[in-house]
């Protein structure tokens, strides 16, 4: 049998003239890690497949496992055929998809239970499987605000405990700090204090999608920036006093002594 014109070797050259990147198959969990979900909302991650032309996905299958632990128990939340628009095999609060090139899984109302290391396999015809993992951790409010002093370097730190995405911001005497109060860091943590005394109430917020908690640092109360004017004034008023009775009194002296000489000078007349 003349080998060129054999069936089987004419598929063998085929298969060799294919390049191996489309043979592989890859799959990517395209959510950003950690994905942090709110209790009561739905929680929805999205994996990207590829495979070659000569490759077929026959199962999707979803599963989640606790993020530590001695040994994990891994459940499986579904297991789905390939290329189906919608996956009946899950758990009642589970939706899964299927796409040529997508697959999404949506927990529809999460619960803190429902946190820990998800993972996405798909296998195709021949039994090769290939998969992606993604951690998913609870979204925590704000707890446990607060500020401490660095006197070393006119600072103000201000710590948060464990909540999620927190934001920082600060006030001081009730109004947002400005270039006049000091500088805050990029992160928002820290107040580098630049007036001239660490003094009055400085306030550091924090907040998320949650709420918000706040703490307030109260140093030495602020002399009053008009103080040295007052004292001017006051100093000024009692030279004007001290300068009107002594002037008063000379008058009064002066007085007394022309009367005496009009006295004299009578008498005088009269003798």
């Amino acid at each position: 049998m003349d080998l060129q014109f054999s069936p089987y070797w004419r598929a063998v050259l085929l298969f060799l003239q294919v390049p191996c990147g489309l043979l592989a198959m890859s799959v990517h969990i395209i959510n950003k890690e950690p994905v942090h979900a709110i209790p009561g909302s739905a929680l929805l991650l999205k994996a990207r497949m590829e495979h070659g032309p000569l490759e077929d996905v026959a199962m999707v299958t979803w599963e989640r496992e606790p993020e530590t632990g001695v040994s994990p128990q891994r459940v499986t939340l579904a297991a789905c055929p390939g290329r189906r628009v919608k996956c009946s095999d899950t758990r009642s609060n589970v939706l899964v998809t299927v796409e040529q090139q997508h697959t999404s899984l949506q927990i529809i109302s999460y619960g803190a239970e429902d946190s820990g290391v998800y993972t996405v396999t798909i296998t195709d015809r021949r039994g090769t499987s290939i998969s992606a993992r993604c951690i998913v951790r609870t979204y925590e409010a704000v707890h446990h605000v607060s500020v401490s002093i660095n006197i070393s370097h006119s600072s103000l730190v201000c710590g948060e405990a464990w909540g999620t995405e927190p934001r920082f911001s600060w006030l001081y005497e009730r109004v947002a700090v400005d270039s006049t109060v000091g500088r805050v860091s990029n992160d928002g943590t820290t107040l580098y204090v630049t007036k001239n005394a660490l003094c009055g109430h400085f306030t550091c917020t924090v907040s998320n999608k949650l709420g918000y908690s706040s703490a307030t640092y109260t140093a030495a109360p602020c002399e009053p920036e008009a103080r040295g004017t007052t004292a001017a004034v006051v100093c000024l008023i009692l030279l004007l006093s001290l300068a009107g009775v002594l002037a008063f009194l000379l008058w009064r002296q002066h007085r007394h002594s022309n009367r005496g000489e009009r006295l004299r000078e009578h008498l005088d007349d009269t003798v």
